[in-house]
């Protein structure tokens, strides 16, 4: 397929925001139906937005990340399971840009260029913890790898080209193997089942001795042993679908109170949209999502400035950001996608309307880490001028 390089920010906002538009119309239906977007990513492929973080000098936008972290927003206003794929695809497009070799970056890069889509086969159930992570990448005779193990909540996996796998190598280093979709052993299970985000296919990744090159082993342990910014990219990412989710649940009630809602009988209004009492509410829910797109834009600004100049200084401010600006995204997009009902009335429960699909992605998505967590860092941060763990998850 033939895809156009997008040349800087303002074609990649342009291009997110058609986009989106694009992609509103058919959201509450394909989360209905369970209906997979494959069709949709491979528009998202061809637009050329996939490649917008690849440095210039390999040919690529290389956008700030405020315009990365503005085109995820869009994306989630509009379809929160359709922004959720695409996440892992840059965080491991960064990695390589982190830790690939010259020859990994110029032969991953090109693949991104021509619309490849990277997926994730990161995280493990019925592990202690997140970073419990025993996929195991072995050494073979030929100086190649063997991966064994089994990943759960692999978003993007099932329309990916490649999958980044993470897996511990004999010295229990954490790398990413970057395998081929097709390669032998590697098995892709639709098996999500979530109550929302249900068109990701968080599912199941089997990989029964599955040959790697050596060539597509990147040394991620090397990440965090100084500065790093990997933390507060991915989660950057996180905070913007999450704050598309409360900004796209917003219109909707906004669009129900105006044309399908009925004033209370003592409001003394001719319309629910003169209701005082529902003008207070839609003003404060305003006001909170507003503030959550102003967090989200100041992160993504502190990680620009982290990325220029990258110190243990600006990579805690950066981290520290992006965690405020994610705490306050989670904690308003359930807040927002709960009051759809609030402010649009009883007709608004209709199963049928399929407006509980925002408070379902908005639940789901909110889990993946813990805001008290982040909370913790802030408070440290601000109080003793602890400065925050690279641990990748702030």
């Amino acid at each position: 397929m033939s895809v156009p390089v997008i040349a800087d920010d303002a074609e990649a906002l342009a291009v997110a925001a058609s986009l989106a538009e694009e992609f509103r119309a058919g959201a509450s239906a394909r989360d209905r139906e369970r209906r997979l977007p494959h069709a949709e990513l491979e528009r998202l492929s061809v637009s050329g937005l996939l490649a917008v973080t690849v440095p210039a000098e390999h040919g690529g936008a290389d956008v700030r990340q405020e315009t990365l972290a503005e085109v995820f927003r869009l994306l989630a206003s509009a379809d929160a399971s359709l922004a959720q794929i695409p996440q892992s695809h840059f965080v491991y497009v960064n990695v390589i840009r982190r830790q690939g070799t010259p020859e990994q970056r110029k032969f991953f890069f090109a693949e991104v260029l021509a619309g490849r889509r990277f997926g994730n086969a990161q995280s493990e159930a019925g592990t202690r913890h997140v970073q419990d992570i025993r996929t195991r990448l072995e050494p073979a005779p030929d100086g190649s790898y063997v991966l064994t193990g089994v990943k759960h909540y692999s978003t993007g996996a099932l329309f990916a080209d490649w999958i980044p796998v993470l897996a511990r190598a004999e010295d229990d280093d954490l790398h990413v193997a970057y395998v081929r979709r097709e390669a032998p052993g590697l098995t892709v299970v639709d098996d999500w089942d979530g109550m929302g985000q249900r068109t990701t296919a968080s599912g199941t990744v089997r990989l029964d001795a599955v040959p790697v090159p050596a060539d597509r082993v990147v040394p991620h342990h090397l990440t965090f042993r100084g500065p790093q910014l990997h933390g507060a990219v991915a989660q950057l990412l996180h905070a913007a679908i999450d704050t598309g989710i409360a900004a796209g649940a917003l219109a909707e009630a906004v669009s129900f109170v105006r044309i399908s809602s009925r004033p209370w009988f003592e409001s003394g209004a001719d319309s629910a949209a003169e209701d005082p009492l529902l003008i207070q509410r839609i003003g404060e829910l305003a006001v909170q999502v507003r503030a959550s797109e102003a967090l989200l834009s100041a992160a993504a600004r502190a990680v620009d400035t982290a990325r220029a100049g990258l110190t243990d200084a600006s990579a805690a401010e950066a981290s520290v950001a992006v965690a405020a600006a994610k705490a306050h995204a989670a904690a308003t997009a359930v807040e927002v996608a709960g009051a759809v009902f609030e402010v649009s009335g009883t007709r608004s429960a209709l199963d049928s309307l399929n407006l509980h699909r925002h408070w379902r992605d908005a639940r789901t998505h909110t889990l993946h880490d813990p805001a008290r967590w982040k909370i913790q860092h802030i408070g440290r941060y601000v109080l003793n001028g602890t400065l925050p763990p690279r641990h990748g998850l702030l």
